[in-house]
């Protein structure tokens, strides 16, 4: 049995990564020098061959660090790495959490010095060329070490925790677990904005003048509270620009990127904040919050009735069974149930933009979110032609094209 889910553990990421590689090429199928019609006018001539190329490499590049990946985790599998791992993390410490712990973290180590070359590379020299990158040395380093720290200490803790639950309530942990990541998830939902966010990023009030003005009319106008509009200082990191919506309740707050308002008109920001506006007036975001709850509950509960079992711990040649192991056999082997879930959750996303969408177009916005849709577009070198397939399988957001032919209805 262990070794049959073995050869199940392989085959599974095998298959995904062909797929993930047949994606790719069918994407790259689809690039054309030829700008579609409705989308002239997003790119001069030179700024689109630029995104051609920003495509082109940004592909190459990920077909690399994948099969890289992919060499890693099945060169871990059939050489018994997990199993070395573990031996070492036991020879620490026989603790059933510290040992978990311990585990994990030589894991992720490893697998992140190997990587961390990638990443640099991906920085300094893809974003770079493009353009794109503004992080310097120092802040990469502070933002890593900040990461790691923020990855032990929560991912850490939460791990503990759910050990520990596990340990005290046998298979019949998923329900705590479920509460307890429940809880997690609505604070950071919360909170993220504020306790988060502020450790990489300064966020100051969005200050007086004809935007802030603009803003509150359409707040007004849409029935909409809305007291907390932040910037945030993207810019130090990179010239792309964004916004996002955040938090819940009277910790609600909109953030906008300083490379969103200096690339954009102030009634076509007014038109992105109604767009996201809309997601909190249609319910997307608890929406979001309440799918992705029911979607852990699933998972907890189908990994209960695993976890103890040997035969996992086996297909990674360990023979008895422990919880780490039990957890990263059970990932490998929930990835199709998961590809499945993430394909449904991605047709619910993009027909929740169609909304949100929507609503901005009902107050007439329709467009100046068309027109601040191809600016975004064109200033982060966006794919203006991505295969449909790709599409369905990847993609949380209509394309561009989508987007403006749906608004010109609104018209």
């Amino acid at each position: 049995m262990a070794q049959t889910l073995f050869y199940i553990i392989v085959a599974i990421l095998l298959l995904d990564y062909l797929f993930e590689r047949l994606l790719d090429y069918l994407n790259s199928s689809k690039w054309s020098e030829i700008i579609p019609d409705k989308l002239k006018g997003v790119y001069d001539e030179v700024e689109y061959k630029k995104s051609q190329e920003y495509k082109k490499v940004n592909s190459r590049f990920g077909t690399i660090t994948s099969t890289i990946s992919f060499l890693l985790i099945l060169l871990m599998l059939v050489f018994e790495g997990f199993a070395i791992a573990d031996s070492v993390a036991l020879s620490i410490s026989g603790n059933l959490i510290l040992s978990s712990l311990l585990f994990f973290a030589i894991i992720g180590l490893a697998l992140d010095i190997l990587m961390e070359p990638f990443s640099v590379y991906d920085t300094f020299v893809i974003e770079e060329r493009f353009g794109f990158n503004k992080t310097t040395p120092k802040l990469y380093i502070i933002d890593k070490i900040k990461s790691l720290l923020i990855t032990a200490v929560f991912g850490g803790g939460l791990l503990a925790l759910v050990i520990f639950l596990w340990s005290k309530a046998g298979n019949m942990f998923w329900i705590y677990a479920w509460a307890l990541v429940t809880f997690i998830s609505l604070f950071i939902s919360m909170f993220y904005s504020s306790l988060i966010v502020p450790l990489f990023n300064k966020q100051t009030p969005l200050e007086e003048g004809e935007l802030k003005q603009a803003i509150s009319r359409f707040s007004e106008k849409a029935g909409f509270k809305l007291n907390n509009i932040y910037v945030i200082d993207g810019s130090k990191r990179s010239s792309k620009s964004n916004a996002y919506f955040t938090g819940l309740g009277p910790k609600k707050r909109i953030v906008l990127y300083d490379t969103l308002i200096n690339d954009l008109s102030t009634n076509e920001i007014v038109a992105v904040l109604a767009h996201e506006i809309g997601h909190y007036k249609k319910r997307h975001v608890l929406m979001g919050l309440g799918m992705g709850i029911v979607q852990t509950g699933i998972m907890l509960f189908i990994f209960s009735l695993f976890v103890s079992s040997p035969e996992l711990s086996k297909a990674l040649g360990v023979s008895e069974p422990r919880f780490h192991i039990g957890l990263i056999a059970f990932g490998i082997l929930y990835t199709p149930l998961s590809f499945l879930m993430g394909i449904v959750m991605n047709l619910i996303s993009r027909s929740n933009e169609y909304q949100a969408d929507d609503f901005a177009a009902k107050y007439g916005l329709a467009t100046d979110l068309g027109s601040g849709l191809k600016k975004l577009s064109a200033k982060n070198l966006s794919n203006l032609t991505p295969h449909p397939l790709y599409v369905f399988f990847h993609y949380s957001h209509p394309t561009l094209l989508q987007r403006l032919i749906n608004l010109e209805k609104q018209n």
